[in-house]
Formats: C-alpha cells, structure tokens, sequence
C-alpha cells in the first residue's frame, strides 16, 4: 500500500539540497533540483513507509510498557 507523505515546501527543498549535497561529498558530482527531487520521491515512496512503521511499531511497545507499569503499580495499591 503506497503511503503518501506530505511535506511542506520549505522542508523538501531542504532535503533536496542535502542529497544534492551527499551527491557532491561522496561522488563529486553535481546534481540538479529535478534529479535530487526524483531520488527525494524514491525514498519517500519506497523506504520511508518502511521507517514510519517501525517508529509507530516502537512507539506502541513503549506506551505498552508504561501502561503496564501503571497496572502493575494499581495492583499493589489495590
């Protein structure tokens, strides 16, 4: 199932430059805005779903914990 990210302009011409950036630091090659925005679209579409359900998996195993340190403590007090 395709996920669609939603970000705003000023954040994604921020992460364009970066890749743009990478390209330079790594390969010495210059990229444009059209290229580093198709790599962009890539990730987002095909790695970051990927990402953003591990953070959500993670997130729900922490409050798990928690809710569960409060039933404990409830337990003792009853």
């Amino acid at each position: 199932m395709k996920q669609d990210f939603n970000l705003h302009s000023t954040k994604k011409q921020e992460l364009i430059y970066e890749i743009q950036q990478f390209y330079i630091t790594e390969y010495q090659e210059e990229i444009g805005n059209i290229k580093a925005s198709i790599i962009l679209e890539f990730f987002m579409d095909k790695l970051a779903p990927t990402f953003y359900n591990l953070g959500i998996d993670d997130a729900h195993s922490y409050l798990s914990d928690k809710l569960e340190d409060i039933f404990e403590i409830q337990k003792k007090l009853d």
